[in-house]
């Protein structure tokens, strides 16, 4: 029958329509702003920088090896290394990033500063709402901006951000194992040092003072 596919068509049409009215799951249309559907775990949109604790700057991830800046193929990360260091998540002395930019008009959301960041410094936001009304530098974001905490990422990326701090947990404490390895067998070695040489000076023969001469002796 001619027409058969277009009556099809809007019988589903209608059966939407009037079952819109009853069901909340056949609306299609989400009445944006006001109402808003839930992103997906892997949704990603730009990079945004990682900090642990409640202090942006001393809790920051970041040790400025500029590995994502190398990497990235449209070149919209630019950084300066710090002339000073700072203690990072397991305690070591690093630098961190004296400035840190990220020129997200020209970012493609590719996401290989993130996969070749060594220290899960970088990670892939949900944030999408970012137009501006300038057309030059409002979509240059900068250090400030760009530091979100671990709270955050946890908030937007529950699943993943568990594995990395489990990642990360595991991490130090094999840091931890091995630098007190290294003090035990430091101690060992200082002991057995010790021990030897107390050894070897018990076992040095003591030489007696020469004899007095005998009276006879001494007359002659």
């Amino acid at each position: 029958m001619i027409g058969s596919g277009i009556l099809k068509g809007m019988a589903v049409t209608a059966r939407n329509f009037v079952g819109s009215y009853f069901d909340k799951e056949r609306l299609i249309t989400v009445q944006y702003p006001e109402e808003r559907d839930p992103l997906p775990e892997n949704y990603r949109n730009f990079p945004f920088l990682i900090y642990d604790s409640d202090d942006p700057h001393a809790g920051l991830r970041c040790v400025a090896c500029k590995i994502c800046e190398k990497e990235c193929p449209p070149q919209c990360i630019y950084i300066v290394k710090s002339d000073d260091k700072k203690p990072d998540y397991m305690g070591k002395p690093q630098f961190y990033p004296k400035v840190f930019d990220i020129d997200i008009s020209v970012c493609m959301s590719c996401q290989i500063c993130v996969e070749v960041c060594p220290f899960e410094a970088i990670k892939m936001d949900k944030d999408f709402e970012l137009s501006k009304r300038e057309r030059f530098d409002a979509l240059l974001l900068r250090k400030e901006k760009l530091s979100k905490s671990n709270e955050y990422y946890h908030k937007i990326h529950p699943i993943e951000a568990a594995a990395v701090d489990n990642n990360l947990a595991d991490a130090a404490a094999a840091a931890e194992a091995k630098k007190k390895a290294a003090a035990e067998a430091a101690a060992r070695a200082a002991a057995a040092k010790a021990a030897s040489s107390a050894a070897a000076t018990s076992a040095t023969p003591v030489k007696s003072a020469p004899a007095a001469p005998s009276s006879s002796e001494a007359s002659s």
